[in-house]
């Protein structure tokens, strides 16, 4: 499902997908990992943990690595989800499918179609604005409708989003390490895809890897600082802001 609006997310989960390793014995590992991460992801209503006070996620791309530090009392429930998120794989082989030179870098939607669908309605409610939506700061796509954030996210690339703000786009976190990385993600589709969050929920990986095969993707994003609990699940198993016709992050996250 597309929302429209100033920022344009899809609700949509990330890919998920393991990598596997040249072992049989970690492969074997690997594969098992894999099956329970997957499971967790088609069910939403299960990955409620609640965020430490602050955390530090790395995110591994085709073209490099970057941190993302997450400070829950800027966005308490936003903080929770990405947190959620990350710690379950979710974002593994996601693709960077809106990448708009000083503006947005967009991500969010798996690229599983069965995880997709299984986020199409995993709304969270939505959290005052207590940041500024500046350069580096990371925020949830979303529709003009009140409480429409599920898992797309956007990386502010100017000062100038700020305008963002009064729209009810609230900051969660922001780059604390490998901006120049995100600077570097593939923009040569520009706006191309941004209307085709659909085709992207209901194909996955396999539509933008034929269509758009130049985009960058996340590898893994893993949950670094602080680490997960023993027996937790990590990302290691390990692309609103979607359209606007006038150049404000589309809406439509998830």
């Amino acid at each position: 499902m597309v929302l429209t609006g100033v920022l344009v997310g899809v609700i949509s989960c990330g890919a998920l997908a393991q990598t596997q390793s040249s072992t049989k014995t970690t492969a074997h590992q690997t594969a098992t990992h894999a099956a329970t991460v997957h499971r967790s992801l088609l069910n939403p209503a299960s990955l409620n943990q609640k965020a430490p006070d602050t955390y530090k996620v790395k995110f591994t791309t085709t073209k490099g690595d970057f941190v993302i530090e997450v400070t829950r009392a800027w966005a308490p429930i936003g903080a929770d989800r990405f947190y959620n998120l990350a710690k379950n794989g979710f974002f593994t082989d996601v693709e960077f499918f809106r990448v708009v030179p000083d503006f947005v870098v967009q991500f969010g939607i798996s690229g599983n179609p069965k995880i997709a669908a299984a986020w199409s309605n995993a709304n969270i409610t939505d959290d005052p604005v207590v940041q500024s939506n500046l350069r580096g700061y990371i925020t949830y796509a979303k529709t003009g409708a009140p409480n429409s954030r599920s898992t797309q996210v956007f990386i502010n690339l100017n000062d100038r989003n700020a305008g963002l703000d009064a729209q009810g786009f609230a900051p969660f976190g922001k780059v604390v390490e490998g901006m120049d990385v995100v600077d570097k993600l593939y923009s040569g589709y520009g706006e191309q895809i941004t209307q085709l969050q659909d085709q992207i929920a209901q194909q996955g990986n396999a539509f933008l890897k034929k269509s758009f095969p130049e985009l960058d993707s996340i590898k893994t994003a893993v949950v670094e600082s602080p680490a997960p609990a023993a027996g937790a699940k990590s990302g290691t198993a390990t692309k609103k802001p979607a359209t606007t016709s006038t150049k404000k992050p589309s809406t439509s996250t998830q």
